[in-house]
């Protein structure tokens, strides 16, 4: 069934002088099994629309459905709170997200939250532990004494051990060096390909082009484009309007028409460069 948010409008300190629109009237579907990426400018809602896939934000009009439950502006905690464990959301800097005493307890603690005992829940922390390529040594060990990015594993190793269904980033790569973000993009993927649907917001155009299956632009809380990221990737004028960017092969590819090369289609991929050239 997966996702689907039906004309949601989200307005933050609603009805306070400080109120601020952050969404208008958005309409989307996230399928099940699908890489979908949430792309737009700072400050056009994607952050927001995150929030309200699990619900840690309630609409402020219309409603938001995940699988079997329909989140709306007069939702309980009580009625949403499974949700929670459904859709797994992963903060930019979700290191920040780390509070307990050994990496192990950490991502004990939320199956432990959610009714599993202390043995099953330590026995599926080493098993998450060991799929983000966490090491056993390190298992007993404060969290804040490792590298910035083994705690971000931690972190992701955390929301992994509640198993959910949906497992939703925030610029998950942020702030790490090529060969982190290379590895935990890998490690994103390798969930994909074993049947978890993924939601990831980005500004990297080129994780978008390599990973996703289906692109949402978002402008001043409204969507604007949609479609696969082959077909999004073609309006390069309208994304540069939008002040976003797109994969450096399409980019590489539009010098390349403007020096009088004609390709047909733009590429968004490398492979896609090659083939276009040998059939020139």
């Amino acid at each position: 069934m997966g996702i689907t948010l039906e004309n949601v409008s989200f307005t933050y300190q609603e009805g306070t002088p400080l109120s601020s629109s952050a969404l208008t009237d958005v309409s989307l579907t996230i399928e099940d099994g699908s890489y979908t990426a949430l792309v737009g400018h700072t400050g056009s809602g994607k952050s927001t629309i995150l929030q309200l896939l699990n619900g840690l934000l309630l609409p402020s009009k219309g409603s938001v459905r995940v699988f079997d439950t329909v989140i709306t502006p007069t939702s309980t905690n009580k009625e949403i709170r499974q949700i929670r464990k459904q859709v797994g959301l992963v903060f930019q800097f979700a290191e920040n997200q780390i509070f307990e005493e050994t990496v192990l307890k950490d991502v004990a603690f939320g199956p432990q939250n959610f009714g599993v005992s202390e043995e099953e829940a330590k026995k599926i922390a080493r098993e998450k532990l060991a799929l983000v390529g966490i090491d056993e040594s390190l298992f007993e060990r404060s969290p804040f004494e490792l590298s910035g990015g083994q705690m971000r594993r931690v972190a992701i190793a955390g929301m992994l051990a509640m198993e959910p269904t949906v497992l939703v980033l925030d610029e998950p790569t942020a702030g790490l060096d090529p060969a982190g973000r290379k590895e935990l993009m890998a490690l994103f993927e390798a969930l994909h390909k074993n049947g978890m649907t993924l939601v990831l917001v980005t500004h990297t155009m080129d994780d978008v082009a390599n990973f996703a299956d289906t692109v949402f632009a978002l402008e001043a809380g409204k969507l604007v484009l949609n479609g696969s990221p082959r077909e999004v990737f073609q309006q390069v004028e309208y994304l540069q309007k939008l002040q976003l960017g797109v994969p450096q092969i399409t980019n590489f590819a539009l010098q390349l028409k403007r020096r009088g090369l004609s390709l047909g289609r733009l590429p968004i991929k490398i492979e896609e460069l090659k083939e276009l050239l040998l059939h020139e």
